[in-house]
């Protein structure tokens, strides 16, 4: 599902690129992780936020999901998110020092904050959220750095295929309302995508693609 977003009610107004600065940089967060508390099941994870995972880890996908990671809908499609624990509902990799303990392969969503995708035709710009950091005295810094990716331009373009790949399928579910094939699909997507081990010897991004073709023609047939 497609979601309508007034910018200026959530951002500053500004659509921003990877060579842009930004005032998103908070030093360090200096003690603070209110960030890493109280976000339910808002922190969805995509395939690659899991691969990075597990091989930090070294888990599987299925460990990972058997501890860290929870399984929650998300406009129909069921996918991963990052669990939250104890009576402050902190991130399950936040440590007792109130740091994160996976921040060298932290996932996507962390990376970004408090920046926030805007998606639009044929790719997306990066936002600036007003209401997500009570650190008001953050400074600037280029976006690409503060995202801390490899590739970042390979990773931009997975993102946005994998974002589009689950708007497909969402409108599969919409239109052939069949709660079995929902339930299947779901199946095949958590299990295609997450679960199914990656080759450690090749590259992530050519396996994702191979593996999305193949979702892609399954699509296809059901659309």
């Amino acid at each position: 599902m497609r979601r309508e977003v007034i910018l200026e009610e959530i951002s500053d107004g500004r659509l921003y690129e990877a060579n842009d600065m930004v005032k998103a940089d908070c030093q360090d967060c200096r003690g603070c992780c209110d960030c890493c508390k109280g976000m339910g099941d808002s922190v969805v994870l995509d395939p690659y936020d899991v691969w990075r995972l597990g091989r930090g880890l070294h888990k599987s996908a299925d460990e990972l999901m058997a501890k860290e990671l929870e399984l929650s809908v998300v406009d129909g499609n069921i996918l991963p998110h990052l669990a939250m624990t104890g009576e402050e509902e902190s991130c399950v990799f936040l440590n007792k020092e109130g740091r994160c303990s996976v921040h060298e392969y932290r996932p996507g969503f962390c990376r970004l904050f408090p920046l926030g995708r805007y998606y639009q035709e044929n790719g997306f710009s990066y936002i600036l959220q007003i209401h997500e950091c009570s650190n008001r005295n953050r400074t600037k810094v280029k976006v690409r750095k503060w995202i801390d990716t490899p590739d970042l331009k390979r990773y931009e373009k997975f993102v946005y295929d994998w974002h589009e790949f689950l708007l497909q399928v969402q409108e599969i579910f919409y239109k052939a309302e069949d709660k079995e094939l929902e339930k299947n699909l779901n199946l095949y997507v958590l299990g295609r995508f997450y679960r199914t081990p990656y080759d450690e010897n090749r590259d992530f991004y050519e396996q994702f693609y191979e593996r999305l073709k193949e979702a892609e023609g399954l699509l296809a047939l059901e659309a």
